[in-house]
């Protein structure tokens, strides 16, 4: 089972290159899932229907979240409809939406787990119980995606090792560049700290670098906008055992607009 993995999806402009890029990968190389996070695809900020469809449309299946999921309001009224969008699992009882989806890939249950780190985020409940919780829940699925998405380098690597053998991937998201660390860790789980993300390369994150440096020298208040110009598309993709779940191999997989 080929899976590829998305990094953070910035703006109009990532949600543009994702339909290029992946309109060249799907010609050329087999993909049995893609999950995507798109928690920055609507002006670098949550996730809005229009941004969503558009990204079902260029072959995203499962679109994860994190620390922007309700920035754009217009989600919550149709985030508890679409089970292929999920937020973080570790949001209090009572929050819309779901943090875990189970798809189908040919005969095969996969289950995609979407959990927040709380080191410089949001105290959310603890995001070791809970994806315990969930993989208690479902103990006959053995294809199990985890989206980390946390600030903190030890945060993620600590949820690959405290997952490994227990899940088929643990993939962090949030801090939009990539890590060189992408491995099988020895129980068979594919780990990466940070696959990065899709939009703009010049900027700040994906954000006008101009506004960012602005408000790093005067500590004023500024509103962020997407960058424009060259384009970065940043992805992992692993293969998964069919009968065990576990990953068989994990590379990067970096396009840049020329």
């Amino acid at each position: 089972m080929n899976v590829l993995f998305i990094g953070d999806i910035v703006g109009l402009e990532g949600q543009e290159y994702v339909e290029e890029v992946l309109g060249r990968l799907s010609s050329r190389q087999k993909l049995d899932l893609i999950v995507a996070n798109g928690e920055n695809a609507v002006h670098g900020r949550g996730l809005n229907r229009k941004a969503a469809e558009r990204l079902y449309d260029a072959g995203v299946e499962i679109i994860t979240l994190g620390n922007h999921t309700f920035d754009q309001r217009e989600l919550q009224e149709f985030i508890d409809e679409d089970a292929r969008i999920i937020r973080p699992c570790n949001y209090p009882p009572g929050t819309p939406g779901g943090g875990f989806t189970v798809c189908k890939v040919g005969k095969k249950k996969v289950l995609v787990i979407n959990v927040m780190g709380r080191t410089f985020l949001s105290q959310l409940d603890c995001p070791f119980r809970t994806v315990d919780a969930i993989l208690e829940a479902h103990p006959d699925i053995k294809h199990v995606i985890v989206d980390m998405h946390a600030e903190a380098t030890s945060e993620k690597l600590a949820m690959g090792w405290y997952l490994d053998g227990r899940v088929s991937a643990v993939l962090g998201t949030h801090t939009h560049v990539p890590t060189s660390d992408e491995r099988v860790l020895p129980q068979g789980t594919a780990y990466i700290t940070d696959v990065g993300m899709v939009g703009p390369r010049d900027g700040i994150l994906g954000m006008d670098r101009d506004i960012v440096i602005g408000r790093l020298l005067s500590q004023m208040p500024a509103r962020f906008s997407v960058a424009k110009g060259p384009r970065q598309f940043h992805a992992v993709l692993f293969e998964l055992d069919e009968e065990t779940g576990r990953a068989v191999n994990i590379s990067r997989v970096p396009v840049y607009e020329p």
